[in-house]
């Protein structure tokens, strides 16, 4: 091969090179963005969950919104069990809302916004539980039985209508446990231990956060029921 014929094959690999490098680099760009735009509807939806969803401070008809890019938002079947010294006293299916782009995920869960997933998840919005040496309240959040959902892209803004009332009872003194059916165990243990429950995990799909505050308290239990309905109406 002359010297002209190996520039000219020399270019032409070259030339090969820069395109593939611009491929790949291409495709590296649109995952970042994606990831990006993901993150992004996640912290903004953590952001309209706590706004929208108020089991606390809230009483009667209140409306929000929740808007992000592309993901659903969906009801997922969820179970809170109260025993008071080791008998059932309340099982109430509170449900967790649960919105999903790519592998971004927040949940509100009885009254608790979660964000993540697996062992990496994290509360970044605590339950209505207080603990001190002598009183325990339970603060639990019900969604209601008909939610809804939104699923959708090229932005989506989602109505939240809530008509909450409160129910408060005292449960008397007794060493009490709570047992949680969640995707993310691992939050809800880190919350729990933090403040001062002896926690275990009990298997199942969900599984089964069960934590006992050791100690004869006085306990109150407080059902904040949200009568949730979730639709596409902006």
């Amino acid at each position: 091969m002359n010297r002209g014929q190996s520039n000219v094959v020399g270019v032409a690999l070259l030339l090969g090179i820069a395109v593939i490098s611009m491929g790949t680099l291409t495709a590296a760009v649109g995952v970042i963005v994606d990831s990006t735009a993901a993150e992004a509807d996640a912290e903004r939806v953590a952001t309209d969950f706590d706004s929208a969803l108020e089991p606390v401070a809230a009483t009667g008809p209140q409306r929000g919104q929740v808007t992000f890019s592309e993901g659903s938002i969906q009801a997922s079947d969820r179970t809170i069990e109260l025993r008071r010294d080791g008998t059932v006293v309340e099982r109430i299916a509170v449900d967790a809302l649960v919105f999903e782009s790519g592998d971004r995920r927040v949940a509100f869960q009885s009254g608790a916004i979660i964000r993540g997933r697996g062992e990496a998840a994290w509360m970044a919005s605590p339950p209505p539980i207080t603990v001190d040496e002598d009183v325990l309240v339970i603060g639990i959040a019900r969604l209601g039985d008909d939610v809804g959902g939104v699923s959708g892209s090229g932005g989506v803004t989602a109505s939240v209508e809530t008509d909450v009332g409160h129910d408060r009872r005292r449960l008397g003194d007794a060493t009490f446990t709570v047992a949680i059916e969640t995707a993310v165990p691992a939050a809800w243990e880190r919350w729990l231990t933090e403040h001062g429950a002896d926690v275990e995990r009990r298997g199942g799909n969900p599984p089964t956060v069960v934590a006992t505050f050791e100690g004869d308290r006085t306990g109150y239990l407080v059902v904040h029921d949200l009568r949730a309905e979730v639709d596409a109406g902006g």
